[in-house]
């Protein structure tokens, strides 16, 4: 007899309430999110070098990275809903600051502080989801969180570019009214404490239980080998697009697909990946990944460079909310929020390592930068198949 599995109308409708408000919290975040994409014209505009701009989105990816550890940590220990709240509302007061700094290094140094702050609450959040949600049913909300993501990162840069017409001002002043408003709705919306009905485990236990985990280390290993090629279409690809006679408007809509794609097809794909097991669809979506991104630096035409680009994005939504799933199944309850700290941190210093390497291989030439992107994709999907089975989402 088939088993029946349950339809994305269903599986959507046995999401708690509460989850929901995660999904609305963030769409609100990253829709406000005006600052960051316009800090490198905002400072250039002002009279700083190009340099210093780097510099600063250095400084902020910097306060990215201590977010992963210290979000997880503050969500074990405190609770994930004040940790939340904690995130968005120092985040807006970080964000306010950084449009009166003036000199060098009070840019630099409110420009960590905003990504530590703005990024604290994203540990929690996950952690959350995973309290939340059984096991069963986690692709398909941790599918919903990464929609209602992309889905702000997508409306959000328009509103940002009016703003920014009328003073880049504007632009801190909304980022920051965006936190507040999230932080209010997760005040009053979300649940007290972690959830986890467990005694938060202490840094020694964790320590421990790290070690004696043998899954966590591959699946960490494979996001971190996967992530270096992902951060490539923010880096590299654009460089390469310009050189061999696209324009930056094409580069731009490019990358617009890929969030639109997402959007609009990643929740319905999740009704087939939860029916197999998690290794192998994470490995075949890095997999697709590493062959549609090596493909993208192939393509001249641009009926060619959406192909690759569906081919590239559909690996993404196989594989990233059945990680993320896959991650907080591995957790203990009482060490979740830290967990999937360390799983964000791989991004993280992904996105510290992986634009700087693939400006060395596209320097070398841009068919090994492509040839690199296939092995990664190859050697992230190795990575994934050598996890257990952790059950069926």
């Amino acid at each position: 007899m088939a088993t029946e599995h349950p339809t994305l109308i269903s599986s959507l409708r046995a999401l708690p309430r509460t989850a929901w408000v995660l999904f609305f919290g963030t769409f609100l975040n990253k829709f406000g999110s005006f600052v960051i994409p316009f800090l490198t014209l905002y400072l250039t505009r002002g009279g700083y070098p190009l340099s210093a701009a780097g510099m600063a989105l250095g400084a902020y990816g910097a306060g990215n990275l201590v977010a992963s550890i210290l979000g997880g940590y503050l969500a074990d220990r405190v609770g994930r809903r004040q940790t939340i709240v904690l995130s968005m509302f120092s985040g807006a007061v970080a964000m306010m600051l950084l449009s009166q700094a003036r000199t060098l290094p009070s840019i630099f140094g409110l420009a960590a502080l905003a990504g530590l702050t703005g990024e604290m609450y994203r540990p929690a959040s996950s952690a959350l989801l995973a309290d939340l949600v059984p096991a069963g049913q986690r692709v398909t909300a941790y599918s919903a969180l990464r929609t209602s993501f992309n889905a702000g990162w997508a409306f959000g840069p328009a509103i940002a570019g009016f703003l920014a017409e009328r003073g880049y001002f504007w632009l801190f002043a909304g980022d920051a009214l965006t936190s507040v408003l999230y932080g209010l709705v997760a005040l009053f919306a979300l649940p007290r404490g972690s959830g986890t009905g467990t005694a938060h485990a202490s840094w020694g236990e964790l320590a421990a239980a790290l070690r004696r985990d043998r899954v966590l280390p591959r699946i960490l290993a494979s996001a971190f080998t996967i992530a270096i090629v992902f951060f490539q279409a923010s880096s590299t690809l654009g460089l390469h697009m310009t050189r061999i006679g696209f324009s930056t408007a094409t580069y731009g809509a490019l990358l617009s697909l890929n969030g639109a794609i997402v959007v609009l097809f990643e929740l319905p794909l999740t009704t087939v990946t939860r029916r197999f097991a998690a290794p192998r669809v994470i490995a075949f979506g890095f997999l697709l990944a590493g062959f549609g991104f090596a493909l993208l630096g192939l393509a001249r035409s641009i009926p060619a460079l959406v192909a690759c680009m569906a081919v590239f994005t559909l690996g993404e939504m196989l594989s990233m909310p059945t990680a993320s799933a896959y991650v907080a199944d591995l957790a203990p309850p009482s060490m979740r929020g830290r967990y999937m700290g360390a799983y964000g941190l791989t991004w993280t210093v992904a996105l510290v390592v992986g634009p700087a390497l693939g400006m060395s291989l596209l320097a070398a030439g841009p068919s090994v930068l492509w040839l690199a992107c296939a092995a990664l994709g190859g050697l992230a999907a190795a990575f994934a198949l050598s996890a257990p089975e952790h059950g069926r989402r």
